[in-house]
């Protein structure tokens, strides 16, 4: 348990609930600042209830949408001072290919955000990665900045450099009450909390936590089966620790994207997951009955056959993570619209992980009142009709 040997104290200058990668992030920045912070997390560390588990994470500047591509270059800064401060690796450049139908408008964003990203057909393609084919009509492109981020040794990275410069972790604490003023009082499991400023980053749990406080965020938490195929050929070129990145846009089969990565957890297999899943209650999330259906695993099989035909195309490994997906799939970065002294980040949508170091100083910066370094009206809550209440 991370806060034993930490003491108890009652205030702060700030207080951070949620220790994923995002809360994490924001806690690590205030501490930069020199800001007196205390970080809480309802489960003990480490652990594998939320989103931001597991050994791997995709990290990459081709971007659909133009607000994140731009927030990239700043993200790979970031991640490297991390890295300096941690004194470890936390990312493997592995390049990514991204490919679809010609035309399709998530691919031509990518090529925009790469600027003169390298066009690969169908030929090039199976003679650098043998085992990863296009069909007609298709095609895809090249991204080298692209990698995996190592995510398990980067929250804990992030988490240690925080409590260097003067942070204070408590886990295995649950936020039972928050009461708004001046000065917030969060009243959890084992304490009760003060600060002048709040930063609310707790995952499928935040829908929850801000419902008292007014708020109704259309936040949808969903279940994401991760799944990991085994090699036909143990160590062949196509796959495995060597092969890069990839992501599958516009397929009519596939409409929310499928994306894959080499798998560190298990050597020999190939992490390829669909970017969607089914709703469900965070607090139920590993309750899923016994043979219950996966439809998503069985189109991830149909587009092994197809795509990556040298893998088997049944999972060896089936586990699960959380999404918590807002309508437009962009997230909620944004100030309480009654308490501007209560910062909200949620809705991140299966895509967060990479631009937590940007999102945790965006998170920082609103709840220190400072002007954000990257524009925050795309995330604005009030872009979802109906998300204040009536008054408290």
């Amino acid at each position: 348990m991370a806060a034993l040997s930490q003491p108890r104290r009652a205030t702060y200058d700030a207080i951070v609930i949620g220790a994923g990668i995002q809360g994490s992030f924001a806690a690590y920045h205030l501490a930069q600042r020199h800001r007196d912070t205390l970080l809480l997390e309802q489960f003990l560390l480490p652990h594998s209830r939320g989103s931001s588990h597991g050994q791997t994470r995709i990290t990459r500047s081709a971007y659909p949408q133009e607000v994140y591509a731009r927030m990239m270059p700043d993200c790979f800064r970031l991640w490297e001072r991390l890295e300096a401060e941690a004194g470890t690796s936390l990312y493997r450049r592995t390049g990514l290919v991204a490919l679809g139908p010609a035309g399709n408008l998530e691919l031509e964003g990518c090529w925009r955000s790469l600027g003169a990203g390298e066009v690969l057909d169908a030929t090039v393609l199976a003679r650098r990665f043998p085992g990863l084919r296009l069909h007609a009509g298709e095609v895809a492109m090249w991204d080298d900045t692209a990698g995996v981020l190592f995510a398990d040794r980067a929250l804990r990275a992030v988490q240690d450099v925080f409590r260097r410069h003067g942070g204070t972790l408590r886990d295995g604490e649950k936020v039972l009450r928050i009461e708004p003023g001046a000065v917030l009082t969060v009243t959890t499991t084992a304490g009760v909390y003060r600060a002048p400023r709040l930063i609310i980053t707790a995952g499928a749990w935040t829908g929850a936590l801000v419902a008292p406080l007014g708020l109704r965020l259309p936040l949808q938490p969903l279940r994401i089966n991760v799944c990991y195929w085994r090699e036909k050929e143990p160590g062949s070129p196509s796959a495995g620790r060597a092969g890069p990145c990839f992501l599958a846009l516009g397929l009519s089969q596939a409409p929310h994207g499928i994306f894959g990565l080499p798998a560190l957890e298990y050597p020999g297999l190939v992490k390829v997951c669909y970017h969607h899943g089914s709703p469900t209650d965070p607090e139920e999330r590993d309750r899923a009955p016994l043979g219950a259906p996966h439809p998503d695993v069985t189109l991830l099989s149909s587009f092994i056959s197809s795509y990556l035909p040298g893998l088997e195309p049944w999972p060896a490994v089936v586990e699960t993570c959380l999404y918590t997906n807002t309508p437009d799939k962009d997230f909620i970065l944004d100030r309480h619209p009654k308490f501007s002294n209560i910062v909200i980040g949620a809705g991140f949508s299966g895509h967060g992980f990479k631009l937590a170091p940007v999102v945790g100083k965006l998170l920082c910066e609103l709840s220190l009142g400072e002007e954000p370094s990257h524009s925050t009206a795309p995330f604005a809550m009030t872009r979802f009709p109906g998300v204040l209440q009536a008054a408290l």
